[in-house]
């Protein structure tokens, strides 16, 4: 059984993807920015723009009927490297415990210039 989760976000209709896509016990979270509808979210601080979009991956997660604790693995994708940081320091806030496998990757850019960062996650749920 396939769910589609919903952001809401003009971007999935143009592109064509869900925020989220839960068959059976997983759950796959696309690739997830500071953008809250047309406004960025904590312009030039790439720790802010971190915990933003966890909490959004972390909303998104809860209405697939899951939980950060599911998260068994999140890529990270920035444009500076040298402030991994600052990614590393609001992703352990969330998965200190959980420890989930993880991936950061340096990129040129993304689809805005004032974003510094994009994440997603896969998670599996177990007991389903």
């Amino acid at each position: 059984m396939r769910k589609n989760i919903s952001s809401g976000s003009s971007w999935e209709d143009v592109v064509g993807y869900s925020r989220a896509v839960r068959i059976d016990n997983i759950i796959e979270v696309a690739g997830t920015t500071a953008m809250d509808g047309d406004t960025i979210i904590g312009r030039g601080d790439m720790f802010a723009q971190t915990i933003f979009i966890l909490k959004k991956i972390e909303k998104a997660l809860e209405q697939a009927g899951a939980s950060m604790n599911d998260v068994v693995r999140t890529r990270m994708f920035v444009i500076d490297i040298a402030r991994w940081q600052e990614v590393g320091k609001a992703h352990n806030e969330f998965f200190k415990n959980i420890k989930p496998a993880t991936t950061l990757i340096e990129v040129s850019k993304l689809i805005n210039d004032d974003l510094l960062i994009e994440i997603e996650v896969t998670a599996i749920v177990s007991g389903d």
